[in-house]
């Protein structure tokens, strides 16, 4: 079983698409810059600690030449960790991990993805939401990237472009289409609450 998180899948970032991000995440209290630290912190591949400024880590994710671990953070002391990669087809992801986080700080995060996936102009391809860790996010690759029709785990939460969310609907038939209001991105939740 992997730790929860959300996975969100779309076109590529561009350095002005990542400041725009930055600031709808802050809606939601999400910051990039370490409220202590007055930087953003990235991680090392040994896990240690690099600051640098927000611009800086713009850049590096606007080149789109490498993966990159970096934070949000929610206080000073509580960390969201985030995954970004390049994919194959010009995608990209970003996971954000909230299996340390309380139930409220995880519907922030969620909140905050979701904003984002339908307010930037770069178009999102879905955002799978498996805050129970039922699942693994490289296990829906295959069907937010390709024509898959796997589905590994029935998610508590999708946003997807229509095609997606209808692949995902047919293959996880616990799950009911919701409306959005207009748009390419369909909306799947659960026919009943996971948690009960």
């Amino acid at each position: 079983m992997a730790d929860g998180f959300i996975q969100w899948y779309r076109e590529d970032v561009t350095t002005a698409v990542f400041a725009e991000q930055v600031e709808i995440f802050s809606e939601f209290g999400l910051k990039l810059i370490h409220p202590n630290r007055n930087a953003a912190v990235v991680l090392d591949i040994e896990g240690n600690d690099v600051l640098m400024s927000q611009e800086e880590l713009g850049v590096l994710i606007g080149q789109r030449i490498a993966s990159l671990t970096f934070n949000w953070w929610l206080t000073p002391d509580t960390n969201v960790i985030d995954g970004y990669a390049v994919e194959v087809l010009g995608c990209e992801t970003q996971t954000l991990w909230v299996d340390n986080l309380h139930p409220d700080e995880a519907q922030r995060v969620e909140s905050a993805v979701m904003a984002a996936a339908t307010r930037l102009p770069v178009p999102t391809r879905a955002v799978i939401v498996d805050r129970r860790g039922i699942s693994d996010p490289d296990d829906w690759n295959s069907i937010a990237l390709w024509d898959g029709t796997h589905v590994p785990a029935a998610p508590d939460h999708v946003l997807a472009l229509d095609p997606i969310a209808e692949r995902i609907r047919h293959a996880a038939p616990g799950l009911r289409k919701e409306d959005t209001g207009g748009g390419r991105l369909s909306r799947l939740v659960p026919l009943r609450d996971p948690a009960v």
